[in-house]
């Protein structure tokens, strides 16, 4: 792993290995175009990305194909950031079921203390009200 993490250190690995996350499966002219590096420093940092097990090499005739390999960093991902990823997810479910809930509980109370009724009959019911409490 720490040669994982010696390969990211250097910006222009990370480059490398955004490109081929755009493109996989380059070659090394491929790779070298756009970048303001020579062609012995991209292949010097190819290698170290190899020995890292970043990207795979096939190739191809006489072509030598660069491929991205996503595991090693997936490995980062697990060890590093996932087992706290996953608390956050919990806590995140777990407040949209209690919010949930809270809104369900809402609409049974809305529902069960109001009687729906027709215009005229409320009119009505106001009207037998009203003239309770001028009795009183």
């Amino acid at each position: 792993m720490d040669a994982v993490f010696k390969a990211l250190a250097d910006p222009s690995r990370r480059k490398l290995l955004d490109k081929l996350r755009k493109e996989n499966g380059q070659t090394l002219s491929e790779l070298c175009e756009h970048l303001e590096t020579t062609r012995q420093a991209v292949t010097k940092h190819l290698v170290l990305l190899e020995k890292a097990s970043l990207i795979a090499v096939v190739w191809r005739g006489r072509e030598k194909l660069h491929y991205l390999n996503p595991m090693p960093l997936h490995e980062i991902y697990e060890r590093w950031i996932g087992k706290y990823e996953r608390h956050r997810l919990q806590a995140l479910s777990d407040l949209k079921k209690g919010l949930e809930s809270a809104r369900h509980t809402a609409r049974r109370i809305r529902r069960g203390g109001q009687k729906k009724t027709k215009p005229k009959k409320a009119k009505h019911v106001l009207r037998r009200t009203r003239d309770r409490r001028s009795l009183k």
